[in-house]
């Protein structure tokens, strides 16, 4: 499988409604860059919406796509979970989670039904929310002098890094997410300011 230098994910939140004789699903597509992202959200649409009967979910994270959890939340098997990934796959989406709750309006409807409505929810959420192109980044540690703050940040700017955190002190230390496509300059321009540790993070 080739490396990829970007991957596609939806970049906001988004919530679409299908009803079907009676029964209502909300279908809530949102980003995550962790399994415990995704946990949040769910803690949240459970106090959300406490009285309703299912919070049938789909995500798939990382870049090999091995990272993807479905589940039925007592449904059929196969009848939620399996249709809702099926939407962020038909994208190619990652870094993305759907959760669909499920208030029942009295009449069953049937596997065929519900993956219908699991389906067509979570195709309407995505509808609403941009997708978006993300560059693969890898994430590195530097260590440097303040005096050499505006050198770095020149550096980083140029190059599309994203600062993912810092400490400023006497002494800095930032995170920063390196464009995998750029990584070797990025590199070779931040050892050439010698005075630069850079260390890269797991």
């Amino acid at each position: 499988m080739e490396e990829k230098d970007f991957f596609y994910t939806i970049d906001k939140k988004a919530a679409a409604e299908f009803k079907d004789r009676g029964s209502k699903f909300i279908a809530y597509a949102f980003p995550i860059d962790r399994v415990e992202d995704f946990k949040k959200r769910m803690d949240e649409l459970k106090k959300e919406h406490p009285k309703a009967v299912h919070h049938c979910f789909a995500y798939r994270l990382g870049l090999d796509g091995n990272t993807f959890r479905v589940s039925d939340d007592g449904e059929p098997s196969g009848s939620a979970g399996r249709p809702i990934l099926g939407q962020i796959d038909s994208k190619q989406l990652t870094n993305t989670a759907i959760i669909v709750v499920r208030y029942f309006g009295g009449t069953l409807l049937g596997v065929p039904g519900l993956i219908n409505a699991y389906k067509t929810s979570s195709a309407l959420a995505l509808q609403v929310t941009p997708i978006v192109q993300k560059q693969v980044e890898i994430n590195y540690q530097l260590e440097f002098d303040y005096t050499r703050m505006n050198e770095v940040m020149m550096i980083i700017k140029q190059t599309n890094c994203r600062v993912l955190s810092q400490e400023m002190q006497l002494f800095c230390q930032l995170k920063i997410g390196i464009p995998k496509n750029r990584l070797d300059e990025v590199l070779y321009r931040l050892n050439d300011l010698r005075c630069v540790e850079i260390k890269k993070v797991l």
